[in-house]
């Protein structure tokens, strides 16, 4: 049997009422919302887990590549401030998506490729003006490991559908 579809309250005309239903933003969230302290330990979970990631992925990538040791890019100041920004945003972002969607892993996953994909362009662009080229793919991985960490932390940390257990004294 299948489960009755909701019908999205908020028309914007049929044009972009398609690309919503496309993207299924509904705003048909699941009555029971991610608490705010499951998101703040899934943040916290997120960062750390994203900053310990990038350490592995440098002291890999310098061990395999020994060329890139030394690389501005893989100082953790360098790649710590922008990764804690990156999983900030992509953390405040997760409420949001499952406010107004009823399926929020399957848009916000799409979201976290896409946005992987649009934070490639930069470390590209080094490239381009003449950054190595196996130092640039470290920093490829660091985002992969970023966004595959994050997405985790969020949906299994602070999932739609959780209920509270209320004790009975």
């Amino acid at each position: 049997m299948e489960a009755p579809s909701r019908q999205n309250p908020i028309s914007f005309g049929p044009s972009i009422d398609r690309v919503l239903a496309f993207f299924k933003v509904d705003f048909t969230p699941n009555p029971v919302q991610p608490s705010w302290a499951r998101v703040a330990i899934a943040t916290l979970v997120s960062v750390v887990g994203s900053l310990a990631a990038d350490a592995l992925l440098v002291a890999l990538g310098t061990r395999v590549f020994p060329s890139t040791t030394g690389y501005a890019h893989f100082e953790f100041g360098s790649y710590a401030k922008l990764t804690v920004i990156g999983v900030i945003i992509a953390c405040v972002g997760w409420p949001v998506v499952t406010r107004i969607s009823s399926a929020p892993k399957w848009l916000f996953l799409r979201m976290a490729v896409v946005v992987t994909l649009v934070l490639f362009l930069p470390d590209l662009w080094i490239y381009v003006g003449g950054a190595p080229a196996k130092a640039v793919l470290v920093l490829l991985a660091m985002h992969v490991a970023i966004a595959v960490v994050t997405y985790t932390a969020l949906v299994r940390i602070a999932p739609v559908g959780i209920v509270k257990a209320v004790r009975s004294n």
